[in-house]
């Protein structure tokens, strides 16, 4: 193997692992915004055996009065294992792609091949991922009010979904999970655009020539960055994650799935409760979501900052 390709090799594993890193502290901080965020967007006004809650606030406290701080940390497990996952995975196939796309290009990137880059990485993701999602999904909406026998956990649960509902059913939702992708691409976009602007703005003010970009930047700049390109993501791609929760929904005592494929929840939703359907959950998720990808970003950028020395130094 070249000194290029081997430095290219550690290069992509410093983001692999910046990447989980950033993914396992966002899940700790935020899980209970999470579980009430899922609860409000299945939560259509014909589900019984979920609580009725006004607000995210009446939700949280509803949630730990009512359930205790299990409640508030259900799907704990597989919410990290999957976050981890997920992130480590996604700069991983994303620093890859964007590398494969730059060889022929003088390592400058388009918007348009940062956006490809991303989907691509955002696809595999979703591939590899779903059922873990899935049995997230199920454990968070178990409550007192459950009719059916409960998950005791993650591996009774892929156990119990495998004998009843056969291997397919770890895959529902993965639809709406594929447009999703959307949601890293128009992010991840966002992100390199508005770091470039940062950036350009710092060099134009910076006393010194020549600087290494990464030290104009600090962490108040990467929260500000993570969190304004995940609002524009999450406002253009929220629809698809009420589709996806609501398809992965365990179904009743009758085995009977509450929907049966992605059109079918597009039609009931637009038919029961209009547009406002497809935002349930929003504000809970937005309170979730914003400062968690600042948390992320703040610490895969720092992750990465930490790691590169040490590797170049090997």
């Amino acid at each position: 193997m070249s000194a290029e390709a081997s430095k290219r090799h550690q290069w992509q594993w410093e983001n692999a692992t910046a990447g989980a890193a950033a993914g396992f502290a966002t899940v700790a901080v935020m899980h209970p915004l999470d579980v009430v965020r899922t609860r409000f967007q299945v939560n259509d006004g014909r589900v019984s055996h979920l609580p009725s809650y006004k607000n995210t606030a009446h939700a949280v406290f509803t949630i730990a009065r009512s359930e205790g701080l299990r409640g508030l940390y259900a799907g704990f497990l597989p919410g990290v294992l999957g976050s981890t996952i997920s992130w480590g995975l996604y700069f991983f196939f994303y620093d890859k792609a964007k590398q494969r796309y730059a060889r022929n290009r003088e390592g400058k990137l388009s918007p348009g091949l940062h956006l490809a880059s991303a989907a691509e990485a955002g696809g595999l993701v979703s591939l590899c991922t779903n059922p873990v999602w899935l049995v997230k999904t199920r454990l968070q909406l178990q409550t007192p009010l459950h009719q059916t026998r409960p998950y005791s956990g993650i591996y009774d649960a892929f156990r119990t979904i495998m004998r009843e509902e056969g291997f397919s059913a770890l895959y529902r939702g993965i639809v709406p999970g594929l447009f999703l992708v959307s949601h890293g691409a128009i992010q991840f976009t966002a992100y390199e655009e508005l770091r470039k602007v940062i950036v350009d703005f710092k060099c134009k003010r910076s006393t010194v020539h020549n600087q290494n970009p990464d030290k104009l930047l600090n962490s108040v700049d990467y929260a500000v960055l993570g969190a304004t390109s995940k609002l524009a993501a999450i406002l253009l791609t929220y629809p698809f994650q009420v589709m996806r929760a609501r398809l992965q929904q365990r179904p009743s005592g009758d085995g009977v799935p509450r929907y049966m494929d992605t059109w079918h929840v597009v039609k009931e939703t637009a038919r029961f409760e209009g547009i406002r359907g497809y935002y349930r959950g929003i504000t809970a998720n937005l309170l979730k979501n914003a400062p968690a990808s600042s948390i992320t970003f703040i610490v895969y950028e720092n992750v990465l900052k930490l790691l590169k020395p040490t590797i170049r130094n090997d």
